[in-house]
Formats: structure tokens, sequence, C-alpha cells
């Protein structure tokens, strides 16, 4: 050490103009960058061009654990860098943190609290970073020579600690936007998987495939629960990014996982040796989260999440993981929902061409008998079975009511659901209800049947032959097309759909009809039909068809209509339901 000391480097006072050049080119090159990684190394780069350090590192504080980590270091031993967690109030930095002021030790051998890091080191510079009168972390710096570091050292970088700790809080700010968007990026993502995987299996390693992304955990796992025998069973495990083939059974109640499911909350352990609760499965675990997924109120599983780090996991990663947990739980009960049809599909194929026969004859006749009208009316469902719907009603000897619904999604379940509507629209039809209230009355029996990612659009309508009055409220259905004396106008009625909002109130139209008026009740399949380059076919087509086929029989009107529909999707499946109800006063 003798000869260190000999060579210990001579420091030249620095003058006001210095200082202020000094401060200039620091808020130049520490503003220029958001990447903290850069920053802190620009930082490093800097103070040493003033103070000739041999040692030094920057360590964050962390409020939660109310300890210091070193984020950045030149000269420290690399597992110091992994393992220091200096508590405040312990050692020259931990001191420099809790009186917020700055610590210069002349000789660390001669001071009790020094925690030893590098051998060598004989002087020691600590100075807190404080911003907006928070505690960001410490400059920490070290040298090989005592009573190295100088009151002008010392105030040097207290000046520069102020720049520097609001440059972190930006960085910081600006990686924590950064995380924001990737979750919601994620979140994305994970939607998207409900349409494009079809295996639980894949879609299990790709949300642990996602969450790495976010989390850098050591150990993923995602346990399941088993409601008959009141365990959770691990589905996927992953350590690191390689799938592990263990099998684990834990019951409810038992460990980390069955507290999150037993207390339906996100469990964070700092120190899982220090929780009663903690059961020895892998030994390199210190810290967990257990984050509990939840499906129409009642806990499907959890996502546990491991590393040997202790402390790990933060408040950032509760925030993460808890916006994700809902859509991941959606995800794997779609998927769950689909294996189980996968596995009836066979039988469900056989069911379904006598589903439709039987749906078919839940539908009225194509041109039912009403006074003053010709009606024509026709169901194509984009699969086997479809969600449309139409109906006509009667109320009293003359008048009727005439329907057209749509029914959200495809296939049998919507196919179900229209099947109820009609059920329900059928039995209030006796108390003849103006079409307001009808709406209002089949809402609020829909929300009493409530199912979860279903609704209805409907347009209702009642036929006064006396006074040639349509009587019209809209439930989210497309407007209504009346063709008249060679020209098309949409009746503005509008409405929300049924089954998703209490209270909604509907509004009636009244339309005063003329002899040889064509009016067009529709689903939004005929229009968002698609063509090459996903183009639609468009409500503008629709009412040149009807504008020119307007006086032809409603029969060939509706062949003329869903033969241009076909043509223009050249072949390709129907994307949704296609139904059609032509109107024409007599």
């Amino acid at each position: 050490m003798a000869d260190a000391v000999n060579l210990k480097p001579s420091v030249r006072p620095l003058e006001l103009i210095d200082l202020l050049t000094l401060l200039l080119e620091l808020s130049e090159r520490i503003n220029s960058t958001l990447d903290l990684d850069e920053l802190l190394g620009r930082v490093a780069e800097f103070v040493k061009r003033t103070i000739d350090y041999e040692v030094f590192a920057i360590l964050l504080y962390n409020e939660k654990a109310r300890d210091l980590r070193v984020r950045f270091s030149l000269g420290h031993p690399d597992e110091v860098v992994k393992s220091l967690r200096v508590r405040v109030g312990e050692g020259i930095v931990g001191r420099a943190a809790e009186t917020r002021r700055s610590v210069r030790v002349s000789d660390v051998r001669l001071e009790p609290s020094y925690i030893p890091s590098v051998p060598s080191v004989r002087s020691e510079l600590a100075v807190p970073l404080i911003a907006k009168n928070r505690l960001i972390g410490i400059v920490d710096l070290e040298a090989p020579w005592p009573d190295f570091f100088t009151e002008q050292h010392q105030n040097i970088l207290e000046l520069l600690a102020g720049r520097i700790a609001m440059a972190i809080e930006n960085a910081r700010l600006y990686r924590r936007s950064l995380r924001q968007a990737k979750t919601l990026q994620l979140l994305n993502e994970i939607s998207r998987e409900l349409s494009s995987v079809l295996s639980l299996n894949d879609l299990l390693r790709r949300i642990g495939t996602l969450t790495k992304g976010l989390i850098d955990y050591h150990r993923f796992s995602i346990m399941l629960v088993d409601e008959q025998s009141k365990t959770l069973s691990a589905v996927m495990s992953l350590r690191q990014d390689e799938r592990l083939a263990d099998k684990c059974t834990v019951a409810f109640g038992q460990g980390l996982v069955g507290a999150a499911v037993s207390q339906r909350r996100t469990i964070v352990v700092p120190d899982v040796s220090a929780d009663p609760r903690y059961f020895m499965a892998n030994p390199e675990t210190r810290s967990e989260m257990v984050v509990p997924l939840i499906y129409r109120d009642r806990v499907i599983g959890v996502l546990d999440l491991e590393s040997p780090t202790p402390a790990y996991f933060t408040d950032d990663h509760v925030r993460t993981l808890s916006t994700l947990a809902p859509q991941i739980a959606i995800a794997i009960e779609n998927a769950r929902l689909y294996e189980r049809v996968a596995r009836s599909e066979s039988r469900m194929e056989r069911d379904l061409e006598r589903a439709r026969e039987i749906q078919l004859h839940l539908m009225p006749a194509v041109s039912p008998v009403i006074a003053g009208l010709d009606v024509f009316a026709r169901f194509l469902p984009a699969q086997t079975l479809g969600g449309d719907l139409y109906d006509f009603l009667t109320y009293g000897r003359d008048r009727h009511a005439l329907t057209v619904g749509d029914v959200s999604g495809k296939g049998a379940p919507a196919a179900l659901y229209g099947a109820m509507t009609i059920g329900i629209l059928r039995s209030l039809a006796p108390l003849k209800p103006a079409p307001p209230e009808m709406l209002r009355q089949l809402n609020v029996r829909l929300l009493e049947r409530k199912i979860e990612g279903h609704f209805v659009t409907l347009a209702y309508s009642v036929w006064e032959p006396r006074t040639r009055t349509l009587r019209l409220a809209n439930a989210g259905m497309p407007l209504p097309l009346l063709v008249r004396h060679g020209k098309v106008k949409p009746i503005r009625a509008e409405g929300v759909p049924l089954g998703l909002l209490e209270h909604a109130e509907y509004q009636e139209t009244s339309v005063t009809l003329e002899k040889g008026d064509l009016l067009a009740l529709f689903s939004d399949g005929l229009e968002e039909a698609a063509g090459s380059d996903h183009e639609e076919f468009g409500v503008r087509r629709l009412e040149s068809v009807l504008r020119e086929c307007a006086a032809r029989p409603l029969h060939e009107l509706t062949e003329t209509l869903f033969a241009a529909i076909a043509r223009f999707e050249q072949g390709r499946p129907r994307r949704d339901d296609q139904t059609l109800l032509l109107l024409r006063v007599r």
C-alpha cells in the first residue's frame, strides 16, 4: 500500500467557471438519453474525469425493502454486485441514505461500520441522490489511498447529484412507460391467442413465454383447480425458458399457492425461508409471487413465479400480472372449453344437422299472410346453425309484429341464445306491448338469464294496416331501408343491444307507408359480406340492388340480392349469418 500512496493522483482546484462548465456538460450528457444503463455509464465516465476514483457504484433505493442495491458498478467483484443489499443506516452508504447527507471517510480501516467489498480500498465518499425530496440512491466512490477524497470532491459530487437524481428518475419513468406499453402489447397478444391457439398445452406454453418478456422469472408454473378433489395441479412448469416434466399437486390452503386460492389475492413473499406457509419444493427459490386466476368469480388456478433473488418481485410485477390474470383466465377457460368441444366433435357433427332442422322449424313461414303487406324473408347461417332470427307475431285480428335479430357470435351457442330470445318474444306478444316496451322487457329477461359474451341486436316493429303505420324500435340492428319512388332512405331508429345494460330505454319511430313502398330489415351479415382484400359489400351496394329491383316480386328481389352478395364473396365462406326481411305495401 505504501507504493500505492506514493502514486496518489494530485488534485487541481476547480474555478467557478470550471464548475459551471462541468454542470452544463453533465446536463447535456445525461439529458440526451432515457436508457438507464447508458445514463449510469455516462455518469461514471463523467465523474471519472473530475474525481479519479478506483471503484465506482450507483446504488438505487428500494422503498419496499428499505435497502440499497447496486445498479451500476465499476471495480466491484461480480458476486458483490449481485448479492449486496445495504440497509438504511448500515455502513457508510446506509448512513448517507439515512441522514441524506454526504459521508466522507478518510480511512475505512478506522471505520467500524465499513462494509468491505474490495480489499484494497482505504477511503470512501458516499453522496445521496435526492429528487423531489425523495431518496433515489447513493453515488459511492472508493480509492486505495487514505485521505484521497477532498472537500472539493465532495462539493463537486453534491453539485452534480441533484441533476443525476433527476436524470435517473426520468429514465426510470421512461422505463416504466415502456413496461406499461409492453404490458398492453402482451394483453393484446394473449387476446389474440383466443382465436389462434386451439390447444390448451400450446396456450399455456405461450403464456409462459409472453410473461417471461415482462418478468424475468427463474421458474414459472400454471396450476389449475380441481373442484372435486379440492386440489391444485401443475399443468405447465418452466425453468428459465425450458419446459419441466415435474408434476405437483397441492391441497387448497396448503403452501403459498393454496393460500392464494383460499384468500383470492396475490401473495408476494420476499424471503420464502421466513414464511411458515412455504414448503420446500425448489431449493434455489428465495422469493415467490402467486397470482390467482379468477373467472366468473371463481378461482380456476394460479400463476406461480419464483426467483433465487430475495425480494425480487416488485409492486410493478404485481400490477403487471394482476392486469394480465383476468385475460389469462379467460384464455384458459376458452381453450378448455374448446378442447371439451373438440372431444365431442364427432357427436356434435351428428347432432348439428338435426339441430339445424329444428332451428328452421322454429322460424315462421317465409311468406306469412299479413293484412296490407307482401312479406318475404330469408335466413342463411354462416355455419350449420346460426344466431340470426326473424319472427311474425299476431297482435290481434289485423295487427302484426315483425322482428329481425342478430345474436353475437355464430354456431350452436348463438342459435340456442336466439331460440331463447324467440321464446321470450312469443311469451310477451299476447300482452301486445309497444315496440319500445317489448325491447325493454326483453332486455330485462335476457339480463335475468345473462350468458357471458352473448347479447342480441333486434329491430321490432308493429304494423297498423288501417293507417299504414309502422311503429319501430331498434336495439343495435342496421337501420332499416325504405325505398320510395326510386329513392332509398334509412329510417333513423337506434338503441343499445339487448342483454348488456340494465335500465336501457328505447325510443319509438313511427313511419307512415304508402302504396308500393318497399322496406328492408336485415342483419349486418349482408353489408359486411367480405370480398377481395377484405372489402365489404357495404350498405351502398345493398341500396343499389334494392333501388333497381324494387318493383320486382319480393322472392325475385331476394334471389337477386343474395346472388349479388355471393358473387361479391367469390366463393369465400360467409363471415356472418345473413338475414333479410322485405315488406311491400299493397
